[in-house]
């Protein structure tokens, strides 16, 4: 499974990066504006941090809008994978940017209909949001095993990015149905390096240590 950080600071991009953690970014306008930087010069600066997928997100809802906005990000750099809303249009921008080689990722999805149609419009990636079901009461992660269930019975192309992830265990069942993407904040990544008996590990061989004669 791959792992995207879900980001736009810059600096937590790098951190994650260092680790070796990071096969792509994953960016929206809310995470764009909490830089307070102009949108294309993040973005550049994100595509010279990580070799991979890039997603940008356009900010228009009608079809010429969203193409005409498809295509100006995909001229950034060769890595941007551009979201799109589910939407209607947004399926229809879908589909010809898919023809014109534009990678795209189709964010907001919430059910798995929604994902079967991304599919079949040709999109990338699918961006089930799992946190934000959980917040309303629904395993958001039921949506991964059925949008992965109705792929693999149809070897569409599409991957399963599992977007909205709120803690280590939406990564652990994310890993243990396959799905092929995980975007993850750099809070959760580093939660999953965590273990209390790793730590109690370390502070007994330090302490051992200290005792060894020098």
């Amino acid at each position: 499974m791959q792992f995207f950080i879900d980001t736009a600071d810059v600096e937590e991009i790098r951190q994650a990066n260092d680790m070796g953690l990071v096969d792509g970014v994953t960016t929206n306008p809310s995470l764009i504006a909490k830089t307070g930087r102009p949108f294309k010069q993040v973005i550049h600066d994100i595509c010279e941090i990580v070799d991979g997928p890039i997603s940008a997100e356009a900010v228009s809802l009608t079809y010429d809008e969203m193409l005409a906005e498809a295509r100006d990000l995909a001229k950034i750099h060769e890595n941007i994978v551009v979201k799109i809303p589910l939407v209607a249009d947004g399926l229809k921008c879908v589909r010809t940017c898919t023809a014109e080689g534009i990678k795209t990722n189709v964010t907001l999805c919430f059910s798995a209909t929604q994902a079967l149609l991304a599919a079949k419009a040709g999109a990338t990636y699918i961006s089930p949001f799992v946190g934000r079901l959980d917040d309303i009461s629904y395993q958001g992660m039921d949506l991964i095993g059925e949008i992965l269930e109705i792929y693999s019975s149809y070897d569409f192309d599409t991957q399963v990015l599992v977007a909205s992830i709120r803690s280590p265990l939406h990564v652990l069942e994310s890993a243990r149905m396959g799905a092929h993407v995980a975007t993850i904040p750099l809070k959760v990544m580093l939660q999953l390096v965590k273990h209390p008996l790793t730590d109690r590990g370390i502070e007994a061989f330090m302490k051992d240590w200290e005792k060894v004669p020098t």
